[in-house]
């Protein structure tokens, strides 16, 4: 069973359709049982970065995050789910973040040829032979919706990158944690990949 924690910032119904749609049961839940004893979560987010970590302090989710990976449960942070796993944000600079990971997340720079948010398709490059890629070439396409986006301080947690203007680390791997800035749940026969890849982990 796969956890999607609910903490009133997650686009919640896609993900767990998306599941649904490859055969996998997913629940809603902010109960710290179901969570601790799911086979997978799934972090989503949309929205703010402040709003976001106070909302999973509100109800104590990120003591349920902290103990999910100590107990080495495979766990997927989904766009603004994956830059919550990070020390800081751009967004919200005096906000810390869980700091599971080491990075930060910047806002793209100004600039007038690069329109922000970045919105719409982009090809990925795998690296460092990433577990949520099997099965994936290189290049393939998937969904994004952000105006900021991860630096890892270690690359070799990066196991996907995109170019819009910069470098941007579009997916990372560290022993049970995963995290994807783009949307898998929104991009199509790609993403459905990525989250069977991520269930049979």
């Amino acid at each position: 069973m796969v956890a999607i924690i609910d903490y009133n910032a997650g686009n919640l119904k896609s993900v767990q359709k998306a599941f649904d749609y490859i055969g996998k049961k997913a629940i809603c839940t902010r109960d710290y049982h179901d969570i601790l004893n799911a086979d997978r979560v799934v972090l989503p987010g949309v929205g703010s970065f402040e709003y976001a970590i106070n909302e999973l302090r509100k109800y104590e989710l990120d003591k349920a995050i902290y103990e999910v990976c100590e107990k080495n449960i495979p766990f997927l942070g989904v766009c603004l789910g994956l830059q919550l796993l990070f020390e800081r944000s751009m967004e919200s600079p005096d906000v810390k973040g869980l700091s599971l990971l080491e990075g930060e997340i910047v806002r793209f720079p100004d600039d007038n040829n690069l329109k922000v948010p970045h919105i719409g398709w982009n090809s990925l490059e795998l690296h460092n032979d990433g577990r949520l890629f099997r099965g994936i070439d290189d290049g393939a396409f998937v969904y994004f919706v952000h105006s900021y986006y991860l630096r890892a301080r270690n690359e070799e947690i990066v196991t996907a990158s995109c170019d819009y203007g910069v470098n941007v680390h579009a997916s990372i791997e560290k022993d049970n944690i995963f995290a994807c800035q783009f949307h898998p749940e929104k991009s199509s026969t790609i993403g459905l990949k990525i989250l069977e890849n991520f269930t049979e982990i």
